[in-house]
């Protein structure tokens, strides 16, 4: 079903060592609104949707995780020279002493990632709105996470997850109305 090519949907640059701003991204790694529950939600919702949209939850579910790898890529650049005594001061002192530098699936407070994350209705209608909601809550966590770093070139690949999530939510309404327009042909509504 996927080819995997060994490179990112972006490039991602950063310009300095800098934990305190990878803690901060961690928001969009393993958070309740970040990519890998909005990839896992996505890709779990689509058996319970109709064919017409079915492929649009498979496409956008899948880009997630190249999402998802950009924002590992992100924090290990962040991290990679950083010292144990910068990973403490940056609050990663747990994260630094359970994991080194290596990533783990939490969010910005150090919650691990948990499948109650994952919104799941049944309702092709009702997911698709959990769908919208969860593309704006990822687009203004973006726009936060640029506004906490004065690193350019790191806003130049945050600013193009932002703008994903804008046309990810842009979809996935065209998609309701297709929904809409489906069940009042047949008086479903």
């Amino acid at each position: 079903m996927w080819i995997y090519e060994k490179k990112l949907q972006y490039p991602v640059r950063v310009s300095k060592c800098d934990p305190h701003m990878a803690k901060l991204l961690l928001e969009q790694y393993g958070g309740a609104d970040g990519e890998l529950a909005a990839a896992l939600r996505y890709l779990n919702q689509r058996y319970s949707i109709p064919d017409k949209v079915v492929g649009l939850l498979t496409d956008i579910g899948t880009e997630e995780f190249a999402h998802l790898e950009m924002i590992a890529t992100m924090a290990y650049k962040l991290t990679k020279d950083a010292t144990p005594a910068m990973m403490k001061a940056a609050g990663l002192g747990d994260h630094y002493v359970a994991h080194d530098n290596g990533l783990f699936y939490q969010n910005a407070a150090g919650v691990p990632w948990t499948a109650a994350y994952i919104q799941s209705k049944g309702d092709p209608i009702a997911d698709l709105y959990e769908d919208i909601a969860a593309e704006e809550k990822a687009r203004a966590t973006y726009q936060w996470l640029i506004d906490m770093t004065d690193d350019v070139d790191l806003q130049d690949a945050l600013k193009f997850l932002r703008e994903r999530e804008v046309v990810h939510s842009q979809r996935f309404r065209e998609a309701v109305e297709i929904l809409k327009h489906e069940c009042a042909a047949q008086k479903v509504f």
